[in-house]
Order: structure tokens, then sequence, then C-alpha cells
């Protein structure tokens, strides 16, 4: 009997272990997480980008995406169609310039694969990081506190003579602007211009010598061994950009292009008699172009200079109205993300419009003719209409308004037209009264069809 007793228990406890194992063998088993090799990322400039990231899969993923970030703008995230293969393979992306668009020198990439599987959650690869560089040249190099000079024709003394330049400009402008300089700056100097047009890309304005870029704290000038004056003016300006950039920083709005401009010019080379020339020429002969119209890209061909003087004319009128401390305060203001025309009544008690008007008189300017498109001429209006913001027909008691219903669909006139002359308030109560009685015969027909046997 004992026997038995231990028979059927080891009978029992081997169905257990088959059920357990069976339960086991239910629940399902999610494959691994995608196992990330070393990416790499080859910068070539004038090229683009290629990307690689090796990777072993224990299934196909749903979902392939690379995550490239310039600088420090939020990534751009590009799909790829996901390989249908698991085990060992290379996921590969080339970015090009030609097709996804221009990359400056000197900027910052950094580079993260994500694997989406088909039941999971997304998993992120390493992070690799490059910086995109001109290297068609033997970049020679000399740095300061904060500016670092990159040349490749010239020698040491140039260079040495565009860093002091720098230095003086960054805290010169940065006192000026009650603004802590603190990051790295680089400024790279091109001598000649298809080499430095190459490098700012295909967009870039006729006529540009100097190009500063705050996102990447990077400067660009077009200047020879032998430009000795130009050199100073031009590293000056474009640095003076920079911090101008750090002083106005916000999400929200950026200053008008000519008080950018114009201080630039202003504090590299001042007001000078060619500048104040033309403005003076533009003003006799009608042809300045508005404030208002210098708020973003600056016109091309002789405009491209006179925008310039021109916003240099109006920061030098400013100052010589207000006073510097009233400029600087301008400036600052935007940092807190204020329209123009909040920032300029804060600061000098009237608004855009009204200041451009205080310049053009300054100067005895013919005030400009303004092009563009202009708004459309009032139409032809029928005289049953009445003035506009008059309701036609309405007649009402001194201080009471015209009820609704008494709006005259017809002449105009009180006298009425169309279907009911004269009273619409009649109008509406048929309306209203056939409406009743359409609804009543439906109801009632509804509740005929609705008797067992159709009995009335």
């Amino acid at each position: 009997m004992r026997a038995l007793r231990w028979a059927g228990a080891a009978a029992f406890a081997a169905l257990a272990a088959l059920a357990a194992l069976a339960a086991l063998a239910a629940i399902p088993v999610h494959a691994a997480d995608p196992e990330f090799g070393t990416p790499t990322i080859d910068a070539t400039f004038g090229e683009g980008l290629a990307l690689t990231q090796p990777i072993t899969l224990d299934e196909a993923p749903n979902r392939v995406e690379v995550l490239l970030t310039f600088a420090d703008a939020s990534p751009l995230v590009v799909e790829l169609p996901p390989p249908s293969a698991t085990g060992s393979t290379t996921l590969r992306h080339q970015v090009s310039v030609a097709a996804d668009g221009h990359i400056l020198p000197n900027t910052p990439v950094s580079v993260r694969w994500r694997i989406t599987p088909e039941d999971g959650d997304p998993v992120l690869g390493p992070e690799v990081d490059t910086v995109y560089a001109d290297e068609r040249f033997d970049w020679k190099t000399v740095g300061g506190d904060l500016v670092t000079v990159h040349w490749y024709e010239g020698d040491t003394a140039f260079g040495e003579r565009s860093l002091q330049i720098g230095e003086d400009a960054v805290e010169k402008t940065a006192a000026l602007l009650g603004v802590t300089e603190d990051e790295p700056i680089d400024f790279f100097i091109y001598a000649d211009q298809d080499a430095f047009y190459d490098a700012l890309g295909p967009g870039t304005r006729e006529n540009v010598g100097g190009q500063a870029n705050a996102e990447i704290r990077t400067l660009f000038a077009l200047i020879g061994p032998s430009d000795v004056g130009w050199d100073e003016i031009v590293v000056r300006h474009e640095l003076v950009h920079l911090v101008f950039d750090t002083a106005v920083k916000n999400p929200y709005h950026f200053p008008p292009r000519w008080l950018n401009e114009g201080l630039a010019v202003f504090l590299s080379q001042s007001y000078d008699p060619s500048d104040r020339s033309a403005v003076e020429a533009a003003a006799r002969g009608g042809s300045l172009i508005p404030l208002d119209g210098l708020v973003g890209q600056f016109p091309t061909g002789d405009g491209f200079f006179l925008a310039y003087a021109e916003s240099v004319s109006a920061v030098d009128f400013f100052i010589r109205t207000h006073d510097q401390e009233a400029l600087v305060a301008l400036i600052r203001s935007y940092a807190d993300g204020q329209t123009d025309n909040e920032a300029f009544e804060a600061a000098i008690g009237m608004d855009t419009a009204e200041f451009n008007a205080a310049w053009l008189a300054d100067l005895g300017a013919v005030v400009p003719q303004k092009h563009g498109p202009q708004p459309a001429p009032p139409g032809p209006r029928p005289s049953a209409w009445g003035a506009p913001g008059e309701i036609p027909g309405a007649t009402t008691r001194p201080g009471v308004p015209a009820p609704i219903g008494s709006q005259d669909p017809g002449n105009g006139d009180g006298t009425g037209g169309g279907l009911f002359p004269g009273d619409s308030t009649l109008a509406l109560g048929l309306i209203a009264g056939v409406t009743f009685l359409a609804v009543g015969l439906l109801v009632w027909s509804r509740t005929r069809r609705g008797r067992p046997g159709g009995v009335p």
C-alpha cells in the first residue's frame, strides 16, 4: 500500500513538473536588445558625412533611425530602411551637402543610432562626435584668452595682429553691452574669395567680406596678408556681431538687422565720411530705404552698401538724440523677448515708425515712396448698403439699438424689397408658422403608421 502511495506521489510530482514546464513555455520570450558596436563618423569638406554603426540583432527591427545633432540644435531624425536579416551587420548613412544642405566649417556634429524592435522600447546606441572642418588648407593657429585665429597665408605676425584686434574688440563690446563672454571663439581667415565663398556656402550674398555665426561661435573673414586696415575693420565688425548676439539672445524675437549691422559698423569704423556722403545723397534724391525695409535681409546691388550706410547713420542719430546708455538699454531689452515697438518705446518713448520719421526729418530727407505689395483699392459699393459700419434699413429710437430682426433685406430705405417688402419680422413669423405646421404633420403621419393593422 505504501509503495502504491509513493508511486502515486511520484506520478503526481512528474505531472506537476510537466505542467510547470508547459507554463514556462507559454510565456513569451522577448529577443535580446540590439548589441551595438563602435560607431564611426567620417567628415569630408565639400562632400558631407559618412556614418556607420556595427550592430548585432536577434530579430529584424521595426524601425531604424539616425539622430544627427549640429552644434546645439535639436536632433534631426532620419528614418532608414531596417535590415531584414538578423545577426551581425553594419548600418550606414550618407549626409550629402549637395543634397541635404551646406554645413559650415567648424560645426560640431553628434550622431546616435536608435533601434526600435517589433515588440519593445526604442534602444539608443553610443554617441560619436566630430567637427566638420575645412581641411583644404594647412591652417596656422594662434590663441588668446577667448579668441583663436586660424589662417593659411601670411606670417606669424599677421595672425597675432588679428588675434590682438579680436581680443580687444570682444573686451570693449562686452563691456559696452554689459555682458560676459566666456565661451571660446574661433576666427577663420581666408585669403582668396573663391575659397571663402566655398566655406560659407552657395547661399552667400555677393560683396560679403565677413560672417559671424553665433550658433558655432565661429567667424569667417576674407583678409589678405597685405590688407592692413581692412583687417582691423572686419575683425572688429564680426566680433561685435557675436557679442551683440549674446546680449539679445532669446527664443522669441531677434532685433532689426539695421540695428545689429549699424552697431557693428559704428564700433568698427564709426560713421565715416564715405557712409555719410552716401546717406546724404540718397536723402536728397529720395532714394533712402526706410528702416522698416532694413529689418531683414539687406538688398543686393547698390542698395547693399546703402543699407549698411543707413544702418550706421540711424545708430549715430540714436546716440546723438538719446545717448549711448539708451542704446544699450534698447539692445539689452531684446533679451526679454520684446517686440521692436515695445523695446523702442521702453528705451526712448517712441515706436519704430516714430523713430524712423525722426531720423528722416533729421536728414531732411524726402519721404521715400513705398514699393512692393499695396492694399487693394476699395471696390464699388451698392448705394443701398449705406455707409461702412451702418446697418441698412435699421430704424431706432435715440439710445436704443436696432433689433436683429429689424434689418431690411431689400432696398435699404425702409420700404423693403424681395418676397415680403417692408417687414422682415412678418417674414420670419410666417416662416416659423410654416415650419411648425410641417413638423406637426410629420409627427401625425408617423403616429398613424405606427399603429397595428393601420387602424386610425
